[in-house]
């Protein structure tokens, strides 16, 4: 094969594995992101959970002072009774007695449903709590990971660019200025393979000499459709015993 077919060949898989890297490394604050608003998802439960349960002790509280009110009017009417003089009078005591023992019974019965509402939103705030102590040591975990993928891969990358730098220096410039062009012209892809006459990027069909040079693999050829460098890929024949 041409040595600079070959470089070429090298150099796209060096560029196309740099390129991978880059972008597996830029995407990292991306990633951040979505850890830090998962962990946000998980505190927000959190704070949501023990909001409804201090909306449901201030309305218990709330509750609690109009049963006093009450509790302190029965208490008067009560002592009142004591002092009537007429059944009148006595009937009329009374009667607001039992008002004022209904209503403490009716404020009560809500204080006891706000109990048992609080005792399930203490249960949930829990639940939520646990979750995020598990999410917080799952995102950790995962920061710590990719922190470490991050550095082998910028380590990767480094090592890339010094492969990178030895195939251009053996290069032919012509043949550089030929693969940068398709490089930048073809999203970073500037090396084809052409098998049984077709362009396997674009998938257009060669001209038959074209194919027949490209056969060869001792020119640098490239594709009339998409000006890539194009290679031939000998196919193997397996001998059978």
């Amino acid at each position: 094969m041409h040595a600079d077919l070959e470089r070429v060949i090298a150099l796209q898989r060096l560029d196309s594995e740099a390129s991978a890297a880059r972008k597996k490394l830029a995407d990292a604050p991306q990633r951040d992101k979505a850890f830090d608003e998962r962990l946000a998802a998980a505190k927000q439960r959190v704070a949501d959970a023990k909001a409804k349960l201090a909306t449901n002790q201030e309305a218990r509280r709330a509750i609690e002072k109009e049963v006093a009110v009450h509790q302190g009017r029965l208490s008067k009417y009560r002592d009142q009774a004591m002092a009537v003089k007429t059944n009148q009078e006595y009937h009329a005591i009374q009667h607001e007695i039992g008002h004022a023992q209904g209503e403490i019974r009716k404020y009560e019965d809500q204080i006891l449903e706000h109990m048992v509402e609080a005792d399930d939103l203490a249960a949930t705030i829990k639940a939520a709590e646990g979750a995020l102590a598990a999410e917080q040591k799952t995102i950790d975990a995962d920061r710590k990971r990719l922190q470490v993928e991050d550095a082998e891969t910028q380590k990767s990358l480094d090592a890339l660019g010094g492969e990178r730098a030895k195939i251009i220096g053996a290069l032919d410039k012509r043949v550089l200025a030929i693969y940068d062009s398709a490089y930048a012209r073809r999203q970073g892809v500037a090396v084809a393979e052409a098998r049984d006459g077709i362009c396997t990027i674009c998938h257009v069909r060669l001209r038959p000499q074209v194919f027949n040079d490209v056969r060869r693999n001792d020119a640098i050829v490239q594709c009339d459709s998409c000006q890539r460098i194009l290679y031939f890929v000998p196919v193997t024949v397996t001998q059978t015993p």
